[in-house]
């Protein structure tokens, strides 16, 4: 295991590089490597970065070891390349919507994959596992395909991807898919990156310029790959309906969805928790498609209370409504 280094308030944090069969992924371990692992899983186009910094400190302090990551094709984590053209990405599209599955030079499955390897290379038999957006479509995947290996499951603004759930805001699926103008560079990448974390955004929980400038400079200096990125998407519409896994999944599950998501509405999160056996259902006011900091308090205490059912007799923080809660 590799020599921590402390952050500005004393959290061990251990960074290395695991090989898998197909790609290295690069991989941060905060906390004590003796506490209870937490794997976190970034969606689309996503560095691990984008678990925030504050929040795995959280998470830290709430009694886990977290472990954070690159998935293949993004970050600091090796890219996969592809001797085969790529397919029509509207034909993607459409046949995603049907919940068909689709040719691609990756699915789903061999990034849940990824995640079984990264596991291996950390000497853990088992986790507890956190998804987001598209990490939350990875770990359905990953706790459907190795359910010994998954202790608790939080899913978190995803989807199952089945057929005819309501589509993503159109406005937000054209910035999405938009590419800036290569001669406008690194900074026409971070200008496009903004751009969309302010569209996909909670606009109840405004985000400091500066702190989101100063997220996507260190996201700039870690490397932002469009191609990687539009790979990420064509596994995403390549894998097809979920569903074939998420009813497979044994583990003790939560699926935490904000109410304002117009990347996936609240119906994909509630597809989720009725896919996946005894779930529960949290959906959240005021939340978009993001982490915001207001909301950390109310996340961890849902994942942890998920993860240690000992904790379940902590209160939700008055100040953060749940609009809603159900078993599945």
């Amino acid at each position: 295991m590799n020599a921590p280094h402390f952050d500005a308030l004393g959290t061990p944090i251990r960074r290395g590089h695991i090989d898998t069969p197909q790609v290295r992924l690069a991989y941060e371990d905060w906390g004590d490597p003796h506490a209870p692992p937490l794997l976190l899983i970034m969606g689309l186009g996503a560095q691990m970065l984008l678990w925030p910094d504050g929040f795995c400190r959280r998470l830290v302090e709430a009694g886990f070891r977290v472990i954070r990551y690159d998935n293949r094709d993004i970050g600091l984590s090796g890219r996969i390349r592809s001797l085969v053209p790529p397919p029509n990405l509207w034909w993607l599209i459409a046949r995603a919507q049907l919940g068909m599955q689709s040719k691609v030079p990756y699915t789903l499955e061999d990034m849940a994959d990824d995640t079984a390897a990264l596991l291996d290379g950390l000497g853990l038999e088992q986790a507890h596992v956190v998804g987001g957006s598209m990490g939350g479509m990875i770990a359905q995947v990953f706790a459907g395909r190795y359910p010994a290996r998954v202790a608790s499951l939080a899913v978190i603004f995803s989807s199952t991807c089945q057929p005819f759930l309501p589509p993503t805001a159109p406005s937000l699926l054209w910035k999405l898919l938009r590419k800036p103008r290569p001669e406008t560079g690194l900074h026409g990448q971070k200008a496009h990156v903004k751009a969309l974390f302010q569209a996909l955004g909670s606009a109840a929980y405004p985000v400091d310029e500066a702190e989101m400038d100063a997220l996507i400079d260190r996201l700039g200096e870690r490397g932002i790959d469009g191609g990687g990125a539009r790979r990420q998407l064509m596994a995403l519409l390549g894998t097809g309906d979920l569903r074939r896994y998420a009813q497979r999944i044994q583990a003790r599950t939560c699926v935490i969805h904000g109410a304002k998501d117009r990347m996936l509405p609240p119906a994909a999160g509630r597809a989720v928790a009725r896919a996946i056996l005894g779930a529960e259902f949290h959906l959240i006011a005021g939340m978009g498609h993001d982490l915001p900091r207001q909301l950390w308090p109310l996340l961890t205490r849902l994942i942890a209370c998920n993860a240690l059912p000992v904790t379940r007799d902590i209160t939700v923080p008055d100040e953060h409504a749940v609009v809603a809660r159900a078993a599945a």
